[in-house]
């Protein structure tokens, strides 16, 4: 199984920390994040030169910010708040190109720097996968058929969003929550395609385990740093109680 990390910045030295650390991986969250569009176009080169995936997700659930993500030169792009088949079925065809798709030709990084050569779009719509997140009920209902879209190459589990939008409270690991994302990755076992869980806690990382997942996000940016901010203080306060 792969796992991975998450950054909402630019960070670089995440980036060469993850790489010592052998992740395979790192979602780079433009929807929620703080990323400006040059230094993401240096993070996406940094990580793929130091070999930690760079699974971009896009800003929002349109064309233009999947065309972007993948434009940068995204290992693969991350498509949020994706509301049911129908916009599954619009939104992902920008991953792909015609005729399977509607994204549309650039050049840059993507193409090497040089004219295309005529197997270039059918191996880049093999090689860059196009995740979407199921995170909304609409979505949810909708996930065996989601799935089976052949612009679809794999299922990501929104776990906080899916929770509110059921109508459940907040995402809390309970009974409900658990059988919801054991219907996304029966839906993905089913077409053949990996599923992908953000699992934190001990539970949850056993829970991807025994289901089948292909790739776990299990850190984030913002909550290794606060927790390694709050081991420096708590031991200090300790040591000062004591002396």
């Amino acid at each position: 199984m792969k796992l991975g990390v998450w950054l909402a910045t630019a960070n670089t030295v995440a980036i060469e920390m993850a790489k010592d650390l052998r992740a395979d991986f790192a979602v780079l969250d433009l929807e929620h994040g703080i990323f400006d569009p040059t230094a993401l176009d240096a993070l996406v080169g940094f990580a793929t030169a130091e070999g930690v995936l760079p699974i971009v997700k896009a800003g929002a659930p349109e064309g233009r910010f999947v065309m972007e993500a993948l434009d940068r030169g995204a290992a693969a792009v991350l498509i949020p708040q994706v509301r049911d088949l129908g916009h599954a079925q619009n939104v992902t065809a920008y991953a792909k190109y015609p005729p399977m798709g509607c994204r549309g030709a650039s050049g840059g990084r993507v193409f090497g720097y040089k004219p295309a050569s005529a197997s270039f779009y059918r191996n880049e719509d093999t090689r860059k996968p196009c995740y979407v997140m199921i995170e909304t009920a609409g979505a949810l209902k909708d996930v065996d058929a989601i799935a089976a879209l052949p612009t679809v190459d794999g299922l990501f589990v929104g776990p906080t969003d899916l929770s509110l939008s059921c109508g459940r409270p907040a995402y809390e690991q309970s009974a409900a929550d658990f059988e919801d994302i054991a219907r996304i990755a029966a839906a993905a076992a089913a077409n053949d395609k990996p599923w992908i869980f953000p699992a934190w806690s001990d539970v949850e990382q056993r829970f991807a385990r025994d289901h089948g997942a292909s790739m776990m996000v299990v850190a984030n940016e913002h909550g290794a740093l606060k927790t390694g901010l709050q081991a420096g203080l708590d031991s200090a306060r300790q040591r000062l109680i004591v002396i």
